[in-house]
C-alpha cells in the first residue's frame, strides 16, 4: 500500500502479485480445512506477522520523501545553519507563534535522511515543535545526495 501512495508503480505491482498470490494459497488452505484450528491460528500469526516485518523491512528502507516543519521560539537561525552545514536545504519563516515570534523552518528530504536532521533539530533545541508529512515532488528542488 505504501508504494502505491508514493507512487512506485513497477515496486506495487511486483509486490501486488506476489502478495495476492501468498494470500490465495494460505486463504486457500484454511478454507478448506474450517475445522483445523492449527491452520486458522497459523494463518492469522501469519497475517499478522507479515505486517508487523512489512513495516519493519519499509522503515528500514526508508523509500520516499519527506517535508520537515520545524517551529523554534528561539534556534531557529541556529538550527538552519545547522542543517545547511550537513548539506540540507532550508527555508526560513520569521511567524508569529501562540507566545509570541518563532522561526518556521522549512525542509524536504529523502525519508532515510530523516532521523538524522531529527537528532540535528533535536541537538539544538530539544523543544522544538516537528512535524512530517510524505511528499511526491513535482517540479524541480535540491535532494541531498550520497
Amino acid at each position: 500500500m505504501l508504494t502505491v501512495l508514493r507512487g512506485m508503480k513497477f515496486i506495487s505491482y511486483v509486490l501486488g502479485i506476489l502478495v495476492s498470490l501468498t494470500y490465495l494459497f494460505a486463504l486457500g488452505s484454511v478454507l478448506s480445512n474450517l475445522n483445523n484450528a492449527v491452520l486458522i491460528l497459523a494463518y492469522s500469526f501469519g497475517f499478522a506477522t507479515g505486517g508487523w516485518v512489512g513495516m519493519i523491512i519499509e522503515e528500514r528502507l526508508a523509500l520516499g520523501f519527506v517535508h520537515i516543519t520545524v517551529v523554534s521560539s528561539n534556534l531557529g537561525v541556529k538550527i538552519a545553519k545547522s542543517l545547511r552545514k550537513h548539506g540540507h536545504a532550508v527555508t526560513e519563516i520569521q511567524a508569529q507563534g501562540k507566545d509570541g515570534a518563532v522561526t518556521l523552518l522549512e525542509t524536504s528530504l529523502q525519508r532515510k535522511h530523516m532521523k538524522r536532521v531529527q537528532e540535528i533539530i533535536c541537538k539544538i533545541d530539544d523543544r522544538a515543535f516537528i512535524t512530517t508529512r510524505d511528499i511526491q515532488p513535482l517540479h524541480r528542488g535540491f535532494w541531498l545526495e550520497e
